[in-house]
């Protein structure tokens, strides 16, 4: 039995759902609307402020979908609810980023300025020049986004430059050393 797809979903009192005859999902909230498309074989119930996801039958390919298929309605109410954050920071000499219409502009010490394009649903905020702060209601799009920036120069063991998390522990390497 799947822990997580037994658990029930509790709705917050903004936020609504509606279930399709085909499996679409939509929630709605104070930050804004989110659709998905349920697996075949699941289904969702509503009652009051209660969402439960249910499977039809215990093949594996459901078991495996039925926790899956729950997390994502979650974390879709939570999105429209809250919504979801994720701060990078960029350490380095000459390292910058700034929003040029809706486009990243990152210096990252390199001969060109990296342009990412900044995918709609999403509000990108750069503050100091080198503290980025990503915000949107998605949490696959705001964790994708902030994975393709910090792949661009991932901070690297020897000086500890690069693209990292805010409080991401980077294990620092001893250099080469000179033999006596």
């Amino acid at each position: 039995m799947s822990r997580v797809g037994q658990k029930n979903i509790s709705l917050p009192d903004k936020v609504s759902i509606n279930i399709g005859n085909n499996g679409e999902v939509t929630v709605e909230g104070p930050k804004g609307k989110l659709e998905w498309q349920l697996p075949v074989g699941i289904s969702v119930d509503q009652e009051d402020s209660e969402v439960t996801v249910k499977r039809e039958n215990d093949q594996r390919r459901l078991r495996a979908l039925h926790g899956t298929a729950r997390s994502l309605i979650n974390n879709m109410i939570e999105g429209v609810s809250n919504g979801f954050t994720k701060e990078l920071e960029l350490q380095g000499v000459g390292f910058r980023a700034a929003v040029k219409g809706n486009k990243l502009d990152l210096s990252l010490g390199k001969s060109h300025p990296i342009l990412h394009p900044i995918p709609d649903g999403i509000t990108v905020t750069v503050t100091d020049n080198t503290k980025i702060k990503v915000e949107g209601t998605n949490k696959q799009v705001v964790g994708q986004f902030t994975a393709e920036v910090r792949n661009y120069y991932p901070p690297e063991p020897y000086k500890g430059k690069g693209v990292r998390y805010v409080g991401e522990y980077v294990r620092r390497k001893a250099g080469k050393s000179v033999q006596a």
